[in-house]
């Protein structure tokens, strides 16, 4: 079987930006992986970005986006919705279709930008892309279940401002790949799991059961994604001599610029491996901005 290489496969869904060509672009990239069509990362980066180059060096610092919505500064975002009427809901719903379009891009730059580095076995490489394709082909699939139930309401995805947070946590561990599975998997997503039970319950005390039988989905992948994200980094730290705990305290400490906000759903993080020593000491951290966004 001819194989293509992956960075370039990457990048064509890193530049798409309309939203739903977007998710398809993932969902085929994660097809075309599990199939064999495309061979893994190598670290052999060129210095000068390129459609033919293969390597990490040529990804986007920023993937393409459409002209809406429109982004402003999380200080002068709206607040969310809380789902009483269909105004509420749309509100709350397109802040949860933002979330998954971004994480798309997320965790298709993870396998694109890490998967050579992970480390030196390529069968642990491939793993690792193996990991991370998966979680773009689930994002994408979630955005997908959320822009479906705002179009049920009468509404798109870019009808509202939305921000962009979680992009400048990706350029801000663009350098360091501990840095990224401590921030996006273990610090952004787990707050989702914080958070999504009670925007389920309220949405089904509303009875708007179709959003939140979606939600029932993203919460359920999330788990996963979480995980995933500790599994990786304490294969790093293992390798380096250190300990999981020690590489996320030490790399959110410096590249996140907020705090691991409470109340935690320790039942839902403990399913996902993590332990309240993990997080804990990090809600100690002074808020220097607004409330993370949790990436669902």
């Amino acid at each position: 079987m001819t194989t293509a290489a992956f960075i370039p496969a990457a990048i064509g869904v890193l530049l798409t930006a309309e939203p739903r060509a977007k998710a398809a672009a993932a969902r085929a990239l994660a097809a075309d992986w599990r199939a064999g069509r495309l061979a893994a990362p190598t670290l052999a980066a060129p210095t000068t970005a390129a459609a033919t180059d293969t390597g990490a060096a040529a990804l986007p610092l920023r993937p393409a986006r459409p002209e809406r919505p429109v982004l402003l500064p999380p200080s002068r975002m709206p607040k969310r919705g809380r789902g009483g009427n269909v105004a509420s809901r749309v509100r709350l719903l397109h802040a949860l279709a933002h979330i998954e379009f971004n994480a798309i891009d997320l965790a298709v730059d993870m396998a694109a930008r890490f998967g050579a580095e992970i480390d030196a076995d390529e069968t642990v490489c491939r793993r690792f892309v193996d990991d991370w394709v998966g979680i773009a082909d689930d994002e994408a699939r979630h955005f997908g279940l959320v822009a479906d139930r705002l179009e049920a309401l009468g509404a798109a995805y870019g009808d509202l401002p939305a921000h962009d947070g979680l992009w400048e946590a990706a350029m801000a561990t663009a350098h360091d790949m501990t840095g990224r599975l401590a921030v996006v998997p273990m610090v952004l997503e787990a707050r989702g799991l914080d958070v999504t039970p009670d925007m389920i319950r309220r949405l089904d005390e509303f009875g708007d059961t179709a959003s939140a039988d979606a939600l029932r989905v993203i919460y359920r992948d999330e788990v996963g994604h979480v995980a995933a994200g500790l599994r990786w980094l304490t294969h790093v730290a293992t390798a380096r001599g250190t300990t999981a705990r020690a590489l996320f305290h030490d790399r959110v400490r410096r590249l996140f610029p907020g705090r691991v906000k409470p109340p935690f759903n320790a039942d839902a993080r403990a399913r996902a491996g993590m332990v309240p020593e993990d997080y804990e000491p990090l809600a100690e951290m002074r808020d220097q901005t607004a409330h993370p966004t949790p990436l669902a």
